[in-house]
């Protein structure tokens, strides 16, 4: 067998086991998220060892989208810095056996603070899953390591445990793209949605007059790659947008006109949302959200019509631009 061959299999046994633990989520995980979503303080990531390194990875994960997280290694919690916890903080003490010595000895003092405490186990008849205010199984029947020994499927299986916690926590806080900006002004999607909407925006900006046929409104949307054109009412540098259509607007008209020798004009819808270039992208986002729309029409200034650019959702969330 190649090592390719023997990276395969290791794959396919991780992923088998990550499906039978997928199997037997139940309604334990509902709970433990509502518990995490009413916290009024933080949510506190306790390990040691290899399970401590995904328990950071854990907290990091929450804190970049929303949910307020630190991690603290058990051996150091209970050498000074259980004094980070304070009573209104929910803890998840993290153990693939559940009988982890200084796991357990940091139960009774988190319990003293008055903090509720969740366990992310392999073993739900553990000392650590009994003591926990609620648990979560991370069991798997063997490790991919052919001695059994060396963590690796029960690690793999405890980190998608907290991913899967962390996205249904964006889902119920509505975290949004603007907001992980705010969270990520270093990384590449942070420093270009903290950008300027005149450095993404297309200036090829597809055009229309209201008596423009149908099909040629469609070939130019088709052309310019944007789902959508403005309408005019001449094409000359003059002259003045009176609406909008878009990918949404064409299936709509399709299926209200049976004869697509229609116009541009009984096409379009007559408002449209815009946007200064010099606002940020984040500022874009959230007129897309709020209207439900994925393209802004661009203007030099507030109080310009002219409109200079395009700006689209895939602009902003194209990790390749």
């Amino acid at each position: 067998m190649t090592h390719a061959e023997r990276a395969k299999q290791i794959f396919t046994e991780e992923i088998n086991e990550l499906q039978r633990l997928r199997d037997s989520i139940d309604g334990s995980f509902d709970k433990v998220v509502e518990v995490l979503f009413a916290c009024e303080g933080k949510v506190v990531v306790l390990g040691i060892g290899k399970t401590g390194i995904i328990g950071h990875k854990m907290a990091a994960s929450f804190a970049s989208t929303g949910t307020s997280s630190i991690f603290v290694n058990v051996a150091e919690a209970m050498h000074g810095d259980l004094g980070m916890i304070s009573k209104d903080d929910v803890v998840i003490l993290v153990s693939n056996s559940g009988e982890t010595n200084e796991i357990l000895n940091a139960v009774d003092p988190i319990h003293r603070i008055g903090c509720t405490i969740i366990a992310l186990t392999g073993n739900l008849q553990s000392p650590l899953a009994k003591r926990a205010d609620y648990a979560l199984s991370v069991h798997v029947e063997r490790e991919a390591c052919p001695l059994g020994l060396a963590p690796t499927t029960s690690t793999t299986a405890t980190l998608l445990m907290g991913d899967a916690l962390m996205v249904c926590l964006m889902e119920m806080r509505q975290f949004k793209a603007e907001n992980f900006a705010l969270y990520h002004p270093g990384g590449a999607l942070g420093r270009k949605l903290l950008g300027r909407v005149k450095n993404f925006m297309s200036t090829n900006v597809p055009r229309v007059t209201l008596q423009t046929s149908f099909r040629d409104l469609v070939c130019e949307m088709s052309e310019k790659h944007l789902g959508m054109t403005m309408v005019y009412d001449t094409l000359q540098s003059t002259g003045i947008c009176k609406g909008i259509i878009t990918d949404g607007d064409v299936r709509r008209a399709i299926q209200r006109y049976n004869d697509v020798q229609i116009t541009a004009e009984q096409v379009m819808t007559p408002s449209y949302k815009s946007i200064t270039q010099d606002a940020l992208l984040t500022d874009a986002l959230a007129i897309m959200d709020k209207h439900n729309i994925t393209t802004l029409a661009v203007t030099e200034t507030a109080d310009s019509v002219q409109i200079i650019g395009i700006i689209s959702i895939h602009h902003i969330i194209d990790f390749n631009e």
